[in-house]
């Protein structure tokens, strides 16, 4: 029982960290933020965003905010009229959930069209990671097998024949019998795993 319940949390946590490890957040504009005065499709224009990434939009909330707008809104610089699609804190997170293309904008007057616009492309998956592969000895003959002992060197003083061991193998290990005095062995013992309701 002990296992399997580690071996069940053990997949759910295999399954959940690559979603959390690989995931990438992206201050927009760097260090500029959010302002006038960034050329921002040059900041994206190197980056890849994918699924799971988040983008921080920090800026003056006195000055600015940011509206998540369509293409058309975007090439026009058309403010929504419904503030749900805004953002007002001066520091946004946006998690990007979903693949394409995705625009945002300063709703405040004359920004978008000073150059407060982004525009960018989602990806659906990241790139995979690199595969594990193990490293060849230093030596290591034929480069197939990495893990295969390098060849013995060539010496005219090495025999030609093989040597025998000067010792013979150990025995195999055997366990030693119980005595009535020893206690029985028992399972390992793992603590109880905290529950996820504080009122238990």
């Amino acid at each position: 029982m002990v296992v399997h319940r580690s071996l069940v949390i053990f997949a759910l946590v295999a399954a959940i960290i690559p979603t959390i490890s690989f995931a990438t957040e992206f201050i927009v504009g760097d260090d500029d933020g959010w302002q006038l005065g960034v050329d921002y499709a040059e900041w994206a224009k190197d980056k890849q965003f994918f699924v799971g990434d988040t983008l921080v939009f920090q800026y003056n909330p006195v000055a600015h905010n940011v509206y998540k707008v369509n293409g058309t809104d975007f090439q026009n610089c058309n403010v929504p009229s419904n503030t749900s699609f805004g953002s007002f804190t001066g520091n946004d997170t946006i998690r990007l959930a979903t693949p394409g293309n995705k625009w945002y904008i300063c709703g405040v007057s004359g920004h978008c069209e000073g150059g407060m616009k982004l525009k960018i492309t989602v990806l659906e998956y990241g790139p995979a990671p690199a595969p594990w592969a193990p490293i060849p000895a230093p030596g290591a003959a034929g480069g197939d097998e990495p893990w295969a002992p390098a060849p013995a060197p060539s010496s005219p003083w090495a025999p030609t024949t093989p040597t025998e061991p000067w010792a013979p193998a150990p025995a195999p290990w055997t366990p030693a019998p119980s005595s009535p005095w020893a206690p029985a062995p028992a399972e390992p013992w793992f603590p109880p795993a905290p529950s996820p309701y504080p009122w238990i």
